[in-house]
């Protein structure tokens, strides 16, 4: 599975991803709104999970590249979440560090969404995060979403879920 933009290269990530995605995946700053940051197994685990995903349902977390260079930057893709009680397809995005505020998870998740419109049943997809998350809820306006609900998790923490429905796809850029 290959998705190409103006500047990105999504792929399947690989165990070789790993010294890669680890510098986006262990940056405290990056990873401020997430649980936990991730060390090294977290990430390996991260990746066979993906893996897994490839063969269980055709999608997962894919690898962000820039298209110049081969340069893997983040992960974005559709993974099957929890989300207010229901399994629901989620678009997620993690973009390094240096390289936010380029565009680069909405380019990304713009070409999720119209991937998963067009390769699979969804007529909704997803993407969910922290109340206090703006730039995560920015990126899923970007895409097309808009704000559905807002919820208390198992640990407290409000959390805010933004959708798209196919039939508006269509008219997003």
């Amino acid at each position: 599975m290959m998705i190409q933009t103006e500047r990105l290269v999504l792929r399947e990530l690989e165990p070789m991803d790993l010294a890669a995605l680890y510098k986006v995946l262990a940056d405290s700053d990056s990873m401020k709104y997430y649980p936990y940051t991730f060390d090294e197994e977290r990430v390996k685990r991260w990746i066979a999970k993906n893996i897994e995903r490839y063969s269980v349902f055709g999608f997962g977390l894919w690898a962000v590249c820039l298209k110049e260079s081969g340069e893997l930057i983040g992960d974005c893709g559709l993974t099957m979440q929890m989300i207010g009680g229901s399994i629901l397809p989620e678009i997620g995005y993690h973009i390094r560090g240096n390289m936010q505020r380029n565009g680069y998870a909405k380019e990304a998740a713009k070409a999720v969404r119209d991937w998963t419109f067009a390769n699979t049943p969804f007529e909704k997809v997803y993407s969910y995060m922290s109340a206090d998350n703006i730039p995560s809820q920015k990126t899923a306006m970007a895409y097309g979403a808009h704000f559905e609900k807002e919820y208390q998790d198992e640990n407290g923490e409000r959390i805010q879920v933004y959708v798209m429905q196919k039939e508006n796809a269509g008219q997003m850029q």
